[in-house]
């Protein structure tokens, strides 16, 4: 008998993994081969967004919308983005792995909101936070990356503000409001940040933002000038409901294929076609035709007296 037949799995081979990402890593690509970043919200599409080469997988607020059916990212809470973290880091092995951190966390104290963006690291696994907003959030960015958090931090469209700006409107649009995206990226990189998502910018303004930059930008809806692109994981295969957003591109439609997977498991049950008796399991010895008798007579019986009276008070 060879080795290998006395093994009781045979040989193992092992994946190869690629080099780790890193947060390093990420600021070096400035200018480089573009980011590739995804969201993920569970161990399968981890896993899945990993084999495909991304860089970066990020754990999205917007789970809220596309897994939790919320109508804003305003819902989830830091129990939920965690849990989602630990998921996602079991699936994921090359990517860098950055959680949300999800509205109403950091807009407390600078002291809470470092409580809040460790329990994401400690807890949730990620390896680094990010947080919506500018100017106004760069004395909580410095004070993470004083606590030794790696920030990515988030300007332009902020769908944490949508009660404040009245929806999610594009920014950057007009001469002011474009000068204050940049405002806003400059900010959080003299704060401390390792790179910043521009969400829902003009390419023209991401452009010259990207170009102002010594860190990488991810753009989501702001053309292509940025150093890398993000998009949610369902508006890319097709599982998001409703209209997509302008900037995104379907690559599937994977809601027409469980669709159409699911009807065909409710014919086959409802015609009898399933389970088949190859998909069932078999006796190892013959059962005599009396064999349920015994215990259906067993359970049936009244206690008898000498158990009452052990029950008795």
């Amino acid at each position: 008998m060879s080795k290998s037949e006395n093994k009781l799995y045979g040989d193992v081979h092992e994946r190869p993994v690629p080099a780790k990402v890193t947060v390093p890593s990420i600021r070096s690509r400035k200018n480089g081969a573009p980011l590739l970043c995804l969201t993920a919200y569970d161990y399968p599409t981890a896993r899945l967004v990993d084999e495909a080469g991304f860089d970066l997988i990020l754990v999205g607020d917007s789970m809220a919308n596309v897994v939790l059916g919320h109508a804003s990212t305003l819902k989830i809470s830091l129990d939920q983005i965690i849990s989602a973290t630990r998921a996602v880091k079991r699936g994921a092995d090359r990517p860098l792995v950055v959680a949300d951190m999800p509205f109403g966390t950091f807009h407390v104290s600078p002291e809470d909101t470092t409580i809040n963006a460790l329990r994401l690291i400690r807890e949730g696994g990620a390896q680094a936070v990010k947080l919506e907003g500018g100017e106004s959030r760069a004395h909580l960015i410095q004070k993470l990356v004083q606590a030794d958090i790696p920030v990515m931090a988030h300007v332009g469209l902020l769908p944490q503000s949508v009660h404040s700006k009245g929806g999610y409107l594009i920014q950057g649009k007009t001469l002011s409001s474009a000068q204050q995206v940049l405002r806003d990226a400059l900010a959080v990189e003299k704060a401390g940040a390792f790179a910043v998502v521009i969400e829902g910018v003009p390419s023209e303004v991401a452009s010259v933002v990207t170009q102002s930059l010594s860190i990488p930008t991810i753009g989501i809806g702001a053309g292509q000038g940025c150093d890398g692109q993000i998009l949610v994981f369902h508006d890319v295969v097709g599982l998001s409901t409703g209209p997509a957003p302008k900037f995104v591109r379907r690559y599937a439609n994977l809601a027409d294929v469980i669709r159409k997977a699911l009807g065909e498991l409710v014919h086959d049950i409802q015609q009898g076609q399933f389970p088949k008796e190859s998909e069932a399991y078999a006796l190892t010895e013959n059962l005599p035709s009396h064999w349920a008798d015994d215990v259906i007579e067993e359970q049936s019986a009244p206690e008898s007296s000498s158990s009452l009276d052990r029950s008795s008070p």
